[in-house]
């Protein structure tokens, strides 16, 4: 089945697509494991084929599109002959503000309908007022927060303290949380799941209404220093600096044209980011799993990956009265030279 699945994303037909479910349907799945054991491990392979450069971005971008029109073809089947779930409540799912990446979201959205719950799908990058606001009008039994990229957050961290404070709980997932939800811990949520039917199970056990209301510096005490605060407002600075001093000392960088140069500096701010997030949760994990990644991915597609040790050097000189920005930085710089020692600053851009 999957590999029918993925052979029909692949070639971009959309109803061969959709055929293929509605025939898994005929042979006895449940929508469930369609959606879960099918289409969420077909789109697991399509970010791993990209990843290695096997597929192209817009081959991704239009197989994500046909297994989301996939999702939709099982949520609008008709209801005839489907057992009636009990009514469990109401629950909004929606993904952190900045957030683009809703695939993982509308998963659970459709699974959390099978069994029984009524479900408001923001979908992609909900600003928390209008979050909040959202929860003002339906007093949902829960927010389900979703979010893929790390650098969001401190944007998950303020729309779980923005959703608590008016007596909704969160529940969190997804990749940013870190694959244990350690970061879901540590931001103060109500729960964390791995995935679609843990996120089931964690509401059918039921989840608390918060009753306190906390500021950022309540669970992230480390935040007093200040640093991830002038880290974020010196972002462009750091960026035009590293990029100066990176071109005297890359001589190769000389040769660069427009698109190359605008490249570069793009994956400096990734770097960047990155850092002021590995600063927001005190965790350099966050910055050497960025490093490492973005090493197997330039592996993959054959980019000359020796200018990043240079370039966090120049970045550790920029941040010699940031301590904790320091320790982050020579940690990633030890990370790179214990394992991923050759690693570029340019072409580190998704």
């Amino acid at each position: 089945m999957c590999d029918e699945l993925w052979r029909a994303v692949l070639e971009g037909s959309e109803y061969d697509a959709v055929d293929v479910v509605r025939a898994g349907l005929d042979a006895g799945w449940q929508e469930e494991d369609l959606l879960l054991d099918v289409v969420a491990a077909v789109q697991k392979r399509i970010g791993a084929e990209w990843a290695a450069d096997r597929i192209t971005v817009a081959q991704e971008h239009a197989a994500t599109a046909i297994n989301e029109r996939v999702i939709a073809a099982l949520a609008h089947r008709p209801a005839a002959g489907r057992p009636v779930p009990p009514h469990r409540g109401r629950v909004t799912v929606t993904c952190v503000d900045g957030e683009w990446h809703a695939f993982p979201a509308r998963l659970v959205a459709e699974v959390l309908r099978l069994r029984g719950w009524q479900v408001d799908y923001l979908g992609a990058q909900t600003p928390t007022p209008h979050l909040v606001a959202h929860q003002h009008h339906t007093d949902s039994d829960a927010v389900l927060l979703s979010g893929s990229i790390p650098t969001h957050l401190p944007a998950a961290h303020a729309a779980i303290t923005a959703c608590q404070a008016v007596g909704v709980p969160v529940l969190a997932g997804g990749r940013a949380f870190g694959e244990d939800g350690r970061f879901a811990r540590a931001l103060g949520a109500d729960g964390w799941a791995p995935d679609a039917r843990g996120a089931a199970a964690a509401l059918e056990a039921g989840l608390p209404r918060p009753t306190a209301v906390r500021q950022a510096v309540d669970d992230l005490p480390h935040l007093v220093d200040q640093e991830y605060t002038m880290v974020v407002r010196a972002r462009s600075r750091l960026v035009r600096q590293v990029l100066t001093d990176l071109e005297a000392r890359f001589p190769a960088m000389r040769g660069y044209d427009d698109a190359q140069r605008e490249r570069t500096a793009e994956d400096l701010v990734h770097i960047v980011d990155f850092l002021a997030t590995a600063l927001y949760m005190d965790d350099a994990g966050v910055f050497t799993a960025f490093l490492g990644w973005t090493s197997e991915v330039l592996t993959a597609r054959g980019v000359p990956v020796h200018s990043l040790a240079t370039g966090l050097d120049i970045l550790a000189e920029q941040l010699r009265d940031f301590p904790r920005g320091l320790r982050i930085v020579r940690a990633g710089a030890a990370a790179l030279s214990g394992g991923a020692a050759d690693v570029a600053v340019r072409g580190t851009a998704v």
